[in-house]
């Protein structure tokens, strides 16, 4: 006999923890008069159902032992699933030794992922590492040709179909499917392991490093038509982009998941109960306007003036829930995508009139100064990285000039600061009053960076009629330090009254007196935040 297109099943071995459809999945099999061997809950819980169902002890004719630790550990099993049944010396065996073929396995994990995520003790965790289930359905895999494997319930109804349609038989394009499915799942469980394993033995950048994701969505293209692209989630479960609920909207492309998420962590920078209602909108990663204010209303058009002109087609974060008041703001121009924690009903309303314009509700804020890792692509490899969680909102500040900060001047500095982490180095920020006023990114050149952001200040002031430049009596940040007077004095020169930079250069002593000359306060940090 050999591994034709279709074949077979008569005997299934059912074994899982998620119990999901278990039942319906059992009576299906039993219609089409499958043979059940399985094991203890699931056993139980088809048996209970009324579905004929033989235990795998019986089977085996060895008793489950070591706290159920060795069960399907056995020859019965495992030889009933990895032979050849075109292989004579293989059926030779199997009727030597009177091991029945096993055509279907029906396995899902001991819930390993779950009980980390849960904050269990290291010997729970221990205990909820799997060591039959993946063995399993590696060995299904492997044997395709005639074996089928399921390792998630949603395949339970597709598999079932075709045993319907097919007089009982499945074809081996499925079986294909359902192995490549399989290994990925043991795949991906390993690597749980692998990576909690070296967590707990205070490993940050172990010898070897599993990555591993679920896809959540195919994209239609990557940044740009001709790549491909999805997204997938990690099992790092952080409130943000791969959590939210899509309340309505198109389908996000991977511009809006790369842009959405850094709205999302910008905003949660400022924790709703100490700062207020926050605002940031985001045009290709970068911020083009962030804002507290006395409401949510008031944030979000302050961030706007900021640039108006970016903002068109930007994405738009909230620190708490969106009201009424808010979203018709909003909706007054175009955006791609809006995030929040939440959305009142009559925001959703508002917002449902704009059919292609998405809103995602995540049900919290990330926490910042939690950790995580950050993989970037390389040609050939990979760079890791830890999370930039330090807290900008209050650094170990150190007043360098002859004059120190006023206190308006310091929760300037502080915000400028925070939203510095958040934009593409070469960053220059200018805040007055907790708002942007002017934000220069991504440029060779800090002073660059330093006349596009009071340029954009000076258009935002004429946007609404004034003519002096909104950079005028703020306060400017920048995330890594001037290496020469330069930048600074550009800063000055744009009505710049503070500065904070991390400080560090070899000619500090040059930037401090320059700083002094112009009668700037000027605090550093001792913290940069580089962001490419």
């Amino acid at each position: 006999m050999s591994a034709s297109d279709y074949q077979r099943v008569s005997r299934a071995l059912i074994s899982v923890s998620d119990k999901t459809g278990l039942v319906e999945f059992g009576q299906a099999l039993a219609e089409l008069n499958i043979e059940i061997l399985s094991t203890g809950g699931s056993a139980k819980m088809l048996a209970d159902a009324g579905i004929p169902v033989k235990e795998v002890a019986e089977h085996t004719k060895f008793p489950e032992m070591m706290d159920g630790r060795v069960k399907t550990l056995h020859p019965m099993i495992h030889g009933g699933i990895l032979a050849l049944r075109d292989n004579d010396d293989h059926v030779k065996a199997m009727n030597t030794h009177d091991i029945g073929p096993i055509d279907l396995v029906v396995v899902n994990l001991y819930p390993f992922e779950e009980t980390v995520a849960k904050g269990s003790d290291f010997h729970t965790c221990i205990e909820n590492i799997d060591i039959g289930g993946p063995a399993m359905i590696r060995s299904a895999a492997k044997n395709y040709g005639f074996v089928n494997v399921i390792v998630e319930a949603s395949d339970y109804d597709h598999v079932v179909a075709e045993l319907k349609a097919n007089d009982g038989k499945t074809s081996i394009e499925t079986r294909k499917k359902l192995a490549a499915k399989a290994y990925a799942r043991t795949g991906a469980y390993d690597a749980a392991i692998s990576n909690w394993y070296a967590e707990q033995l205070g490993e940050e950048f172990p010898d070897r490093l599993v990555l591993a994701g679920t896809r959540q969505q195919s994209l239609r293209y990557g940044e740009n038509p001709h790549q491909s692209a999805a997204f997938y989630a990690n099992s790092e479960n952080r409130i943000g982009i791969a959590t939210a609920m899509q309340v309505q909207g198109k389908e996000l492309s991977y511009n809006n998941y790369n842009d959405t998420d850094a709205a999302f962590e910008l905003v949660a920078e400022f924790d709703p109960a100490v700062s207020g209602p926050a605002c940031a909108i985001i045009k290709h990663a970068n911020p083009c306007g962030v804002a507290t204010g006395s409401t949510l209303s008031d944030a979000y058009k302050t961030a706007f003036a900021c640039d108006t002109t970016s903002a068109f087609g930007g994405i738009i974060a909230v620190n708490q829930l969106l009201d009424e008041e808010t979203a018709q703001e909003i909706v007054k121009i175009f955006t791609e995508v809006i995030i929040a924690p939440e959305a009142t009903d009559e925001a959703k309303a508002i917002i449902a009139a704009k059919k292609n314009l998405r809103l995602l509700l995540t049900g919290g804020l990330p926490d910042p100064q939690i950790g995580g890792r950050l993989v970037k692509s390389l040609a050939g490899g990979y760079l890791i990285q830890g999370r930039d969680n330090a807290l900008t909102a209050t650094p170990e500040l150190k007043v360098v000039t002859k004059r120190a900060p006023t206190e308006q001047e310091l929760a300037d500095l502080k915000f400028a600061f925070t939203v510095a982490k958040h934009v593409k180095s070469n960053a220059i920020v200018y805040v007055r009053d907790g708002a942007t006023v002017g934000i220069g990114a991504g440029q060779m050149s800090r002073v660059d960076s330093s006349k596009i952001a009071a340029s954009k200040s000076l258009e935002a002031a004429q946007n609404v009629g004034e003519t002096e430049a909104w950079a005028k009596g703020s306060v400017v940040a920048s995330d890594a330090f001037f290496p020469f007077a330069d930048g600074l004095l550009a800063a000055a020169e744009a009505g710049a009254t503070a500065v904070i930079q991390p400080g560090g250069s070899m000619r500090d002593d040059e930037v401090i007196a320059a700083a002094d000359e112009a009668g700037l306060a000027m605090v550093f940090t001792g913290m940069r935040h580089f962001r490419h």
